[in-house]
C-alpha cells in the first residue's frame, strides 16, 4: 500500500511539473526573463515557506537550529541545480528540442537516481540505501533495471522527436537555424546541464537532517502513524533559495541586456492577468516537489523516487504534446517509435515500484 501511495503522489507531482509551462502561454507582451522570474518568485520564495508554514509547526526554528554546514550544503546544491536549469536552454538551442531534451533528462534521471546510493557507499548513513545494498538485494536490482529501462525509453522518445522533425521539415532540415546547430558544443552543454540539474536530488539528501527533525516531532504527536508526509517541505525552503539566487541573477542580467525592465510596469500589457498566470505556473512548478516529498516519504528510496519523478514528468509532457496534436501528420514509423518510448517509460515505473516494494 505504501508503494502504491508513493506511485500516486509521484504521478501527481510529475503531472504538475509536466503541465506548469501551460499558463506561461497565456502571458502577453512580456519577455521570457520577465515572466520567468515572476513565476520563480512564487516557485522558490513565496509558496515554499507558505507550504512549510501550513504543514510543519515551527519550521523556522528547525531551519534556524540546523547546523550551518547542513544549510550551506543544501543551499549550494540549489545554486548548482539552478545553473543546470539555465544551461538546459543552451543545450536545446544547439541540439534542437528532441535531442537536447533526451540527453538532459537522461543524464538528470541517471545521476539523480544513482549518485546518492553511490555516495552512501563511501559515507554510510543509518537508514540510507547504498549502491552495494541495491546490487545485493533483488528489489534494488529491479530498481536499477527500471532506471536502465527508463533511459532506454527516453532514448526512443528522443529518436521519435528527431524522426518527427524529418517528417515535417525534410531530411536536410531541422527546427533550429543551421548556423546555431553545433553537435559537439550542444552535447557538452547538455551533458553538463543534465548532471547539474540532478543536484536537486542531492540537495534533498543534504537537507535530510532538517526533514528528520520535522519527522520525529510529528511522530511524537502522532505515534504509530508512520512517516510524516510533509517532512521535506522544510528542506525545500533552503534548497530553493539557491535556485532563486541563480535564476534571479541571470534574469536581471537579461532584463538589463534586453532592456525589458519596463515589462513589470508596462500598462499596455495585461499586468494583472500576466501576474496571475505566472503565479499559477510558479505554484504548479512547486507542487511537483510538494508531492515528490510525499512520495519519497512513502517509498523511502532516493533512486526510486527520483526516477519515478522524472518518468512521470516525461510522460506528462509527451501526452500534452499528443493532446495538442504535435504528432499529427507524422509517419507510422515515427508514431510507433513514440509509442515504444512511452511504453518503456511506463514499464520503468512499474519495475521501480515493484522493486521498491521488495
Amino acid at each position: 500500500m505504501e508503494s502504491i501511495l508513493g506511485l500516486l503522489f509521484h504521478s501527481i507531482g510529475g503531472f504538475s511539473s509536466g503541465s506548469f509551462y501551460m499558463p506561461f502561454k497565456k502571458v502577453k507582451g512580456w519577455a521570457w526573463e520577465s515572466y520567468w522570474i515572476i513565476g520563480g518568485f512564487f516557485s522558490w520564495l513565496i509558496v515554499p515557506p507558505l507550504a512549510a508554514y501550513l504543514t510543519i509547526p515551527g519550521f523556522v526554528d528547525i531551519i534556524g537550529s540546523a547546523a550551518p554546514t547542513i544549510k550551506t550544503v543544501t543551499y549550494s546544491m540549489g545554486l548548482i541545480w539552478g545553473i543546470g536549469g539555465l544551461t538546459y536552454g543552451l543545450g536545446v538551442r544547439y541540439l534542437g528540442m528532441s535531442l537536447g531534451n533526451s540527453i538532459v533528462l537522461g543524464f538528470c534521471s541517471a545521476f539523480g537516481a544513482l549518485v546518492p546510493p553511490i555516495y552512501y557507499n563511501f559515507n554510510h548513513v543509518e537508514g540510507k540505501v547504498s549502491f552495494t545494498d541495491m546490487l545485493a538485494n533483488p528489489g534494488g536490482q529491479l530498481v536499477l533495471l527500471g532506471v536502465l529501462v527508463c533511459l532506454l525509453g527516453i532514448a526512443f522518445s528522443g529518436r521519435a522527436g528527431m524522426l518527427k522533425e524529418l517528417d515535417f521539415e525534410g531530411a536536410d532540415k531541422t527546427h533550429i537555424k543551421k548556423d546555431e546547430f553545433s553537435l559537439i558544443k550542444g552535447l557538452i552543454i547538455a551533458v553538463i546541464s543534465g548532471i547539474l540539474s540532478s543536484f536537486f536530488n542531492f540537495g534533498i539528501e543534504a537537507g535530510k537532517p532538517m526533514a528528520d527533525v520535522a519527522n520525529e516531532a510529528w511522530k511524537v504527536l502522532n505515534p504509530g502513524q508512520g512517516e510524516f508526509l510533509y517532512q521535506n517541505n522544510v528542506t525545500y525552503v533552503v534548497l530553493l533559495w539557491g535556485g532563486l539566487t541563480t535564476n534571479f541573477i541571470w534574469c536581471m542580467y537579461l532584463n538589463y541586456k534586453n532592456k525589458t525592465f519596463k515589462d513589470y510596469t508596462n500598462t499596455e500589457t495585461p499586468i494583472a492577468k500576466n501576474t496571475m498566470f505566472t503565479a499559477l505556473a510558479g505554484t504548479m512548478w512547486f507542487l511537483q516537489f510538494f508531492f515528490y516529498g510525499m512520495g519519497e516519504s512513502k517509498l523511502g528510496n532516493g533512486a526510486s523516487s527520483w526516477i519515478l519523478h522524472m518518468a512521470t514528468i516525461i510522460l506528462t509532457a509527451n501526452f500534452w504534446g499528443f493532446y495538442l496534436k504535435e504528432w499529427k501528420g507524422v509517419s507510422k514509423k515515427t508514431f510507433r517509435t513514440f509509442l515504444l518510448g512511452i511504453g518503456l517509460i511506463l514499464l520503468s515505473i512499474v519495475l521501480v515500484g515493484i522493486g521498491n516494494s521488495l
